[in-house]
């Protein structure tokens, strides 16, 4: 597996056991919400071939608080 592979892969597998982290009875919510964003920003571009040829992420539905 390439490199790039191994830390997307990696990344989103802890933003996934942090998400199963905060659902917990007792979780730290302080921690929670100071790791969440560092991991979501420290994903790598995403492997080839995991999307679509021609897919873009900015071509995506508008979001709340987003100017359409």
């Amino acid at each position: 597996m390439c490199s790039d592979c191994e830390d997307f892969t990696r990344t989103v597998f802890l933003l996934g056991q942090l998400d199963l982290y905060a659902e917990t009875s007792g979780a730290d919510e302080e921690f929670v919400e100071a790791v969440a964003p560092s991991l979501a920003v420290s994903l790598p571009e995403p492997p080839p071939g995991l999307f679509p040829p021609g897919y873009a992420s900015d071509n995506g539905p508008d979001h709340p608080g987003e100017p359409s």
